[in-house]
């Protein structure tokens, strides 16, 4: 490969998360609009990840052997059709489809992880997914941005402009994502038994969760991912409930908080990592996520709500990809795609059970339980972190 592909990656990537961005704070809105309670809204949320959950494995072991930009494309344009169908839809079963849609192509990240891995050295990962980190932090700063905007006008105008942007990221990944040889080895010795694990191949799965280091790595990531589901499955209903927010002041707080995230992705996360250490970073990220999560239980003004989200942006910002680089330093070269996958598959799973049990709580108007059950969450993963003796 002749010139870095992490510069067409952040543009990929920057673009898909927009078009996630856009539609995240309108969601719930637009789902109640067509007559959806907070649980059937949990349900929406699940029903995205739990297609997630069973195409993931397959388009990562496809990538294995074809490589990793032919199932890019494939999954966005999977991306594309759900965000068309969903902005055309009259009914909550119209809306459920287009979220099957998507969740059955969605590989995005994944795949774009797995080829950040696949062109970078082991110490250079952590800086190299900061990049995700950045695109994320953009993303959540203009995706909510527009959302808000345009949802004044009608909410099917955030969803058409989503699908543009989707469209966009087709035709980024076809003309300036360098192309790769397949990765034919690495589908012959992905783990236990030489080949790509898939959702029901549990045993396999549990022999990375054996791993003394790894396993506790993956730990952390779901502590990580189960707070993160958790908090956005469930944020636009409690400001809803609490402060009487429409997506616009939703969309608006979630840009304030993308805006904190780019400060920190933007060149700051590498210096932190060099100045303490992925692990270092890990556990006070952890415990800022616990004590902004849980503020949220107590807070009753904008001030407070911003004050909160500072404080829950850091440990965010910092847990993806410091346990990333963390965990793809302990698998091996030709285990990042199973490795990867892994995570995404936890991801999937924080993303069909949490949502379930914060919309149910607000739902039901326990908001301050929703936000202190963040807080533990995160609380576990700082007690997973903390170092053992061996490993001061």
């Amino acid at each position: 490969m002749t010139r870095s592909p992490l510069l067409p990656i952040f543009l990929i990537v920057l673009v898909d998360i927009l078009g996630l961005t856009i539609i995240l704070p309108l969601l719930p809105f637009y789902a109640e609009h067509l007559g959806a309670s907070p649980t059937t809204i949990g349900l929406l949320i699940s029903t995205y990840a739990l297609c997630q959950l069973i195409a993931g494995p397959i388009l990562g072991r496809m990538s294995d052997t074809t490589g990793r930009k032919p199932l890019l494309i494939v999954s966005q344009i999977g991306t594309f059709a759900g965000f068309l169908l969903l902005a055309v839809s009259t009914s909550l079963w119209m809306v459920f489809l287009s979220r099957v849609i998507d969740g059955l192509t969605a590989g995005n990240l994944s795949l774009a992880q797995a080829y950040i891995a696949d062109v970078t050295e082991p110490e250079d990962r952590a800086k190299s997914f900061g990049v995700i980190g950045i695109a994320f932090g953009i993303g959540f700063l203009i995706g909510p941005a527009i959302s808000g905007f345009l949802s004044q006008y009608g909410y099917s105008y955030p969803i058409f402009a989503a699908a543009a942007l989707s469209a966009t990221s087709i035709f980024c990944t076809a003309t300036l994502l360098p192309k790769a040889e397949p990765h034919t080895e690495t589908a012959r010795d992905t783990g236990p038994g030489g080949r790509r694990l898939g959702i029901l191949d549990w045993n396999a799965y549990a022999e990375y969760f054996k791993r003394p280091h790894l396993g506790r790595l993956l730990a952390q990531f779901f502590f990580f991912a189960f707070s993160f589901a958790f908090f956005m499955s469930g944020f636009a209903l409690y400001a809803e409930q609490r402060f009487a927010y429409k997506a616009k002041q939703v969309g608006y707080v979630f840009a304030f908080v993308g805006f904190l995230g780019v400060i920190l992705q933007g060149g700051l996360i590498g210096r932190l990592v060099k100045r303490f250490g992925e692990r270092t970073l890990v556990w006070t990220g952890f415990a800022s996520a616990a004590v902004g999560y849980s503020l949220l239980a107590w807070t009753h003004t904008l001030g407070q709500l911003l004050g909160a989200s500072t404080i829950t942006s850091y440990g965010t910002g910092v847990l993806r990809p410091a346990v990333t680089a963390l965990i793809t330093q302990q698998a091996g070269k030709r285990e990042q795609g199973v490795v990867l996958g892994l995570t995404q598959s936890l991801t999937s799973v924080s993303q069909i059970i949490a949502p379930l049990i914060a919309t149910s709580l607000i739902g039901a108007g326990y908001l301050g339980i929703w936000a202190i059950a963040m807080g533990a969450i995160a609380f576990g993963g700082l007690l997973v972190t903390w170092p053992r003796p061996e490993e001061v």
